[in-house]
């Protein structure tokens, strides 16, 4: 057998299926895909490689999804910290967006994130933000997978001038990017405190022809609710059913503030849930109940939301504190063991993202997107479960390699087709500019 690379690892870590753990096994990959998964002593004798990867404390997973971001706000990490969410939001966020929002800072600020997703194992992420084309070449350049959020917004912004102006340049989107291996546009209607009804009506019609997803903001803080009520007489998912749309094609983020009616609902409307466990931490915007939705069938993915709120794109720190809040929420030790939580992060991400034929799980015939965690430093040490320490001890750091689509992103900690030093000068002009805009602005 031919391949292109292969890479003998101390452990692999398919996810599907679950609870697998491979020893001592290799992995091919040949043109992009993943061609064959067999043991290391096997391998060597029937597989003849361009390239030959020796990662002997490693272990092989799927690359990591994070299932819901906001790249170029990257520029903003730690810019307004320790507030409530609307506070942050109409008293810093928006008033700085409406300042700084430009093509430049959105390619400036989605190359920050790629590279900081790339170093922590993430090869795919689901965005949410303004000119998403932008953050659509600036994946492409950097070679991660990528699904754009096709904004909508009742208000004006720099990328767009009302809801039709958000439409028409989303389908626009669609059309520039819908042959690109590694590129997904779906859509993603802000939150239904920001989008009135006629434009969700829109959306989900052409979510129905086009057969996109439709990725949005949902019950994500007490605050909320009490406007929905208030505006509208029911609570923010009573008035999304209404309007249909709730369903197999429907990715709801945040999920904070959920009766047990609603649970069953959303259960069976077959939706998915994204969790953002840090950043609801840290804006004090509820708990997720993330057992109780498993439980109940929902599939649940993990996202970081945006490094202004996070304030990082870690998904292994995101893996951790939502294994461990959730056993808090629960009450129940055995609530979301490291195993569930990975799959959240991976394959649960994909069947969301409706890329679960492609990538989530290491698979015969799969894109050969992998990440390597180096598992041999004494913070990892000793060892007897890979699982659970990648979930419970591993840091960022430890992430070797990355491939994506079998193309190698990051190799030993280094970034391949990402210039280092560029990064960190840009974000350097970027932190002096918005230094001296909230300077003057306050004076």
């Amino acid at each position: 057998m031919q391949a292109d690379i292969l890479i003998h690892a101390r452990w692999i870590i398919p996810v599907e299926p679950p609870d697998q753990v491979l020893d001592h096994h290799a992995l091919a990959i040949h043109q992009g895909r993943i061609s064959a998964i067999l043991p290391s002593a096997q391998a060597r004798e029937q597989i003849t490689a361009e390239r030959v990867v020796e990662l002997p404390d490693h272990a092989l997973i799927p690359g990591l999804i994070n299932a819901h971001t906001h790249t170029p706000m990257n520029l903003f990490r730690g810019m307004a910290d320790d507030l409530p969410l609307m506070d942050w939001l109409t008293r810093h966020i928006w008033p700085a967006e409406q300042r700084w929002i430009s093509p430049e800072f959105v390619a400036d600020g989605s190359r920050l994130a790629m590279a900081e997703m790339i170093r922590s194992g993430t090869t795919c992420f689901n965005d949410m933000y303004f000119f998403p084309d932008v953050t659509g070449q600036v994946a492409q350049d950097a070679g991660i997978r990528a699904v754009l959020g096709m904004i909508l917004i009742d208000f004006p912004s720099a990328w767009a001038t009302d809801s039709d102006d958000y439409l028409d340049k989303a389908l626009k989107l669609h059309d520039q990017f819908r042959n690109e291996p590694l590129i997904k546009a779906i859509f993603a209607p802000h939150a239904p405190y920001s989008v009135s009804d006629a434009p969700l009506q829109r959306v989900r019609t052409l979510a129905n022809e086009l057969d996109l997803p439709i990725h949005m903001h949902v019950h994500e803080t007490a605050d909320e609710i009490s406007q929905s009520l208030e505006q509208f007489g029911q609570r923010p998912l009573a008035r999304l059913e209404a309007l249909n749309l709730p369903g197999p094609d429907f990715i709801a983020v945040h999920m904070t503030q959920l009766q047990d009616q609603e649970i069953e609902r959303f259960a069976a409307s077959g939706s998915h849930v994204v969790h953002c466990p840090e950043s609801n931490l840290k804006l004090a915007s509820g708990f997720c109940p993330v057992a109780q939705l498993l439980e109940a069938g929902v599939n649940v993915a993990l996202g970081t939301d945006g490094a202004a709120s996070n304030n990082d794109l870690d998904m292994l720190g995101e893996m951790k504190t939502a294994a461990l809040l959730g056993k808090g929420v629960a009450q129940n030790p055995e609530a979301l063991p490291a195993a569930r939580v990975l799959a959240m992060a991976t394959i649960n991400a994909a069947r969301a993202l409706g890329l679960e034929q492609e990538t989530g799980s290491l698979k015969t015939g799969k894109a050969a997107d992998i990440t390597a965690i180096d598992l041999g430093p004494l913070e990892t040490r000793p060892l007897f479960d890979p699982v659970s320490h990648i979930v419970y001890a591993a840091g960022r750091e430890q992430v070797s390699d990355v491939w994506v689509n079998g193309c190698h992103l990051l190799q030993e900690r280094t970034l391949m087709r990402m210039d280092h030093a560029r990064l960190l000068a840009n974000a350097g002009q970027w932190q002096e500019k918005l230094i001296e805009w909230r300077q003057s602005d306050a004076s």
